[in-house]
C-alpha cells in the first residue's frame, strides 16, 4: 500500500485527541449526576475510541474492489438493521426509537445505513451501463436507494440523521452527473415533503417554532438555544480556560454530545474555535481533493460521499449550536460522546484514507480542486 494522505490523517488524529481531552472537562457534570464521579463519560469515550481503532484499521485496509463487490450485501444488511430497530429497538432517552442492542453492544443502525448507502449508490452510479443523467439510470436508482432507508429512518423518527443521509446521497448523485432538472426537481419534492412533515408533526413543528422564537419555550427547548449562545458568547476571544466553563453545569443539555461545541467555545474562545473549524474545513479540502484525483468513478463517488458525511455533519452540528439551524440532535464527529457516531466516523475516515493511497498524481501546477 502506498503512503496515506498524512495531512488528512493528522487532522483526524488531532481531532480525536482534542476531543478526548475536552471530554475530561465537558462531561464532569453529567458523569457526577449518574455515578457520583466526574469521569464516567470520559472513560466511556476513551473506550469508544479504543474500540474504534480496529474499525478504522479494517476500513483502511479493505480494498475498494471488495467494497464494490459487496455493496449490494452491505446495503441489504443496513436495511435489515433499520427494520430490526423498529421491532426490537429502544429510544435511549430520546423520542426516536433508534437504538438496537445486540448482547452488551448497543448502537444506532443509521450509522451502518450511511455506510451502506454511500457504497451501494457509488457502485450503482459507477456502473458503465448506467446513464446517470437519464431517468432510469440516475433519478430512479437514487430515489430507491435513498428512499427505502429514508422511510425506515422516518419511522423511528430520526429526522436529523435523515437530513444527513439525504445530503450525502445528493452529493454523490450530483457529482456522478445528475440531470439538473431531475436534481432540483428532487430538491423541490424533498422541501415540499419536509414542509408537510413539519406541519403534521407536532414535535418537529415545535422545534421550528422555537428556532424562530426561543421565548416560546424558555424553560424547555428554547432554553438550550439560549444557553448555547450564552456559552459561546461567554468564551469571548480567548475563552475562560480549560475546565473553567460554567454553562456545562446544569445549563447546557447533552453537553457531552449535541452541545459540546458551545461548551468548548466557552473554555477555548473565538480564536481557538476558528482553528477547530479550520481543521474540519481542511478535511473537506483534502477529502474532495482525493475525490478529484481518485483512480476511478467508484472511488471518486465514494470519497465525495464520505467527505460530505464527515464535514456536512460537522458544520450542521456547529450551525445548530450557533442557532443558525433548528436542533437536529446530531453529534460533532470525533469530538462528541457516542460510540455509534464515533465508529461510523472512524470507518469513513479509514475508507477515505485508503482511497488516498491510490490517487492519481496531480500536475505540479495544480493546487486547487
Amino acid at each position: 500500500m502506498k503512503s496515506i494522505d498524512r495531512g488528512l490523517f493528522f487532522a483526524f488524529l488531532g481531532l480525536v485527541l482534542f476531543g478526548l481531552v475536552m471530554m475530561s472537562s465537558m462531561s464532569v457534570a453529567g458523569s457526577f449526576e449518574i455515578t457520583g464521579k466526574n469521569d464516567f463519560y470520559f472513560w466511556r469515550h476513551f473506550w469508544h475510541i479504543i474500540l474504534g481503532i480496529p474499525v478504522f484499521l479494517v476500513a483502511l485496509n479493505i480494498s475498494y474492489e471488495t467494497l464494490r463487490r459487496l455493496s449490494p450485501l452491505l446495503f441489504l444488511i443496513s436495511l435489515v438493521f433499520l427494520i430490526l430497530v423498529l421491532v426490537l429497538g429502544h429510544n435511549s432517552g430520546t423520542i426516536a426509537k433508534s437504538w438496537l442492542s445486540l448482547g452488551p453492544l448497543s448502537f444506532q443502525p443509521v450509522e451502518v445505513a450511511k455506510i451502506g448507502v454511500i457504497i451501494f449508490l457509488s457502485a450503482v452510479f459507477a456502473n458503465g451501463n448506467n446513464r446517470v443523467g437519464a431517468l432510469q439510470g440516475g433519478l430512479i436508482p437514487f430515489v430507491v436507494i435513498l428512499g427505502v432507508p429514508a422511510l425506515l429512518i422516518m419511522a423511528q423518527p430520526d429526522f436529523g440523521s435523515l437530513f444527513i443521509l439525504s445530503l450525502i446521497a445528493a452529493s454523490i448523485y450530483l457529482v456522478a452527473g445528475a440531470n439538473l432538472k431531475h436534481f432540483f426537481g428532487g430538491i423541490f419534492v424533498a422541501l415540499l415533503s419536509g414542509i408537510i412533515v413539519v406541519l403534521t408533526n407536532d414535535y418537529i413543528a415545535k422545534r421550528f417554532a422555537i428556532f424562530f422564537n426561543p421565548e416560546l419555550d424558555p424553560l424547555g427547548a428554547g432554553f438550550q438555544v439560549k444557553q448555547a449562545l450564552i456559552a459561546i458568547g461567554s468564551g469571548g476571544l480567548f475563552g475562560r480556560g480549560f475546565q473553567n466553563s460554567i454553562q456545562k453545569f446544569d445549563y447546557l443539555p447533552e453537553v457531552q454530545s449535541d452541545t459540546i461545541f458551545s461548551a468548548i467555545s466557552e473554555e477555548m474562545g473565538f480564536f481557538r474555535m476558528l482553528i477547530l473549524i479550520g481543521v474540519y474545513a481542511y478535511i473537506a479540502y483534502r477529502g474532495f481533493f482525493i475525490a478529484r484525483h481518485a483512480p476511478d468513478d467508484f472511488t471518486k463517488y465514494l470519497a465525495v460521499g464520505l467527505t460530505t458525511w464527515i464535514v456536512g455533519q460537522s458544520f450542521i452540528n456547529i450551525a445548530v449550536n450557533l442557532a443558525l439551524l433548528p436542533n437536529t440532535g446530531i453529534t460533532l464527529p470525533f469530538l462528541s460522546y457516542g460510540g455509534s457516531s464515533m465508529w461510523g466516523s472512524f470507518a469513513a475516515m479509514g475508507m477515505l484514507l485508503h482511497i488516498s493511497t491510490s490517487i492519481k498524481k496531480p500536475k505540479k501546477n495544480r493546487y486547487f480542486l
